[in-house]
C-alpha cells in the first residue's frame, strides 16, 4: 500500500507570501528579481546580502527582514523558481503541460526540469541541502505531479518510490557533477532521462 503520507493536497501549494500586504509583497519581489539578476550574470555565489540591497537600493537590513540569513535568501529564490515550473506543468500548453500523454509529459518534465539546472544550479545545490528538503512543499508538489503521472502511464510497483528514484536523477547536486566534472552535455543527460522513463514505463512483458 502507498503512503498516504506523502500526498500533498490540492490547492495553493507554496503559501509563501500569504497574507502581505501589497507593498510587502511587492517589495519582495523586487528582491528576488534583484537577487535572481545576480545569479544570472555572475552565479550564486554572488548572492550576498549586502550586494542584493545593493542591487534593490535597499538597506541590507531589508534583506535580513524579509529573509533572515543567505540560507533564507536562497530557499526564496529556489521556491520562486519551482513556481515558474510548476505552472507550466500545471497550466502550461503540452508536451509540459496538459494534454500530452503521461509519458510525454514526464519526458517534458525532465528537461524543462534541466534546463533550470543550467540557468540556477547553483541556488538549487546550495538551497537543496539536508534531508529537510524531502519533506518540503516543493519538493513533494513535484513529487506528487511525478507520481500522478507514472501512474496515469500505468508504471508497476509503488509509484511513490518510483518517483524518489527518477527525482534523484535531477538532483542538482548530481548533475552539476555529470555536467562540469564527468563531461556529459545537458543533452546526453536529457536523453538518458528520456531512456529511463520510458523503462520504467514500458508495459511488462508477456
Amino acid at each position: 500500500m502507498e503512503p498516504v503520507a506523502t500526498r500533498v493536497p490540492a490547492g495553493p501549494l507554496f503559501p509563501i507570501g500569504q497574507g502581505e500586504r501589497s507593498d510587502a509583497a511587492r517589495n519582495r519581489q523586487l528582491l528576488l528579481d534583484a537577487a535572481e539578476a545576480l545569479v544570472r550574470e555572475h552565479g550564486a555565489e554572488a548572492v550576498t546580502m549586502d550586494a542584493v540591497a545593493k542591487r534593490a537600493g535597499v538597506g541590507k537590513g531589508t534583506v535580513f527582514r524579509r529573509f533572515g540569513n543567505r540560507s533564507g535568501l536562497m530557499h526564496a529564490l529556489l521556491d520562486q523558481s519551482e513556481k515558474k515550473l510548476q505552472a507550466a506543468y500545471m497550466f502550461g500548453p503540452p508536451p509540459l503541460g496538459p494534454g500530452a500523454p503521461p509519458v510525454e509529459r514526464l519526458i517534458a518534465f525532465g528537461r524543462a526540469r534541466l534546463a533550470g539546472i543550467e540557468v540556477e544550479g547553483d541556488v538549487h545545490r546550495e538551497a537543496e541541502t539536508g534531508t529537510e528538503r524531502y519533506s518540503s512543499a516543493p519538493f513533494n508538489v513535484t513529487k506528487t505531479h511525478v507520481a500522478l503521472l507514472l501512474r496515469q502511464a500505468d508504471a508497476t510497483g509503488n509509484t511513490w518510490l518510483l518517483a524518489d528514484t527518477l527525482m534523484a536523477a535531477l538532483d542538482a547536486g548530481l548533475v552539476m557533477h555529470q555536467t562540469q566534472v564527468l563531461g556529459y552535455s545537458l543533452r546526453q543527460i536529457g536523453d538518458h532521462w528520456e531512456s529511463l522513463v520510458r523503462k520504467v514505463t514500458a508495459p511488462p512483458p508477456q
